[in-house]
C-alpha cells in the first residue's frame, strides 16, 4: 500500500510560481509511474503531467506545456511539479497519483486505480 502526501500549495498572484511536492511511502517508489492531476471548481478532474519510473519519459497536458515541469527523485521517494507563469485558470486542487509501471496509463488513470494523495489547494489570483 502506497501513501502519498502532497505539499506546496497556496495562494499566488497570476504570473507567479509554486512548487508542489508529493512524498511517497509504503511501497517501492521506483516501481510506479507518477502523475499530477487537478480539479478546478465545478470542473472534472483532469490530467496535468506524468513521469515514468526512471524519470526518462514525461507527458504533459497541452494546457500546461511550457509552464509546468514534472520531475522525480527516486532516492527521496518524491515527485515534484514546478509551476511557472501561473494563471487564474490553474486554480484547482492538485492531486498526486501513483499508477502502474507504464507512463502510458497515467493520463487516463481513474480514481479507482493506483494510489492517490489527498490533494493540495492552489489558488491563483488575478
Amino acid at each position: 500500500q502506497v501513501q502519498l502526501v502532497e505539499s506546496g500549495g497556496g495562494l499566488v498572484q497570476a504570473g507567479g510560481s509554486l512548487r508542489l511536492s508529493c512524498a511517497a511511502s509504503g511501497g517501492t517508489f521506483s516501481n510506479y509511474a507518477m502523475g499530477w492531476f487537478r480539479q478546478g471548481p465545478g470542473k472534472e478532474r483532469e490530467f496535468v503531467a506524468a513521469v515514468s519510473r526512471s524519470g526518462g519519459s514525461i507527458n504533459y497536458a497541452n494546457s500546461i506545456k511550457g509552464r509546468f515541469t514534472i520531475s522525480r527523485d527516486n532516492a527521496k521517494n518524491t515527485v515534484y511539479l514546478q509551476m511557472n507563469s501561473l494563471k487564474p485558470d490553474d486554480t484547482a486542487v492538485y492531486y498526486c497519483a501513483a499508477g502502474g509501471s507504464s507512463i502510458a496509463t497515467m493520463p487516463t488513470l481513474s480514481s479507482l486505480d493506483g494510489y492517490w494523495g489527498q490533494g493540495t489547494q492552489v489558488t491563483v489570483s488575478s
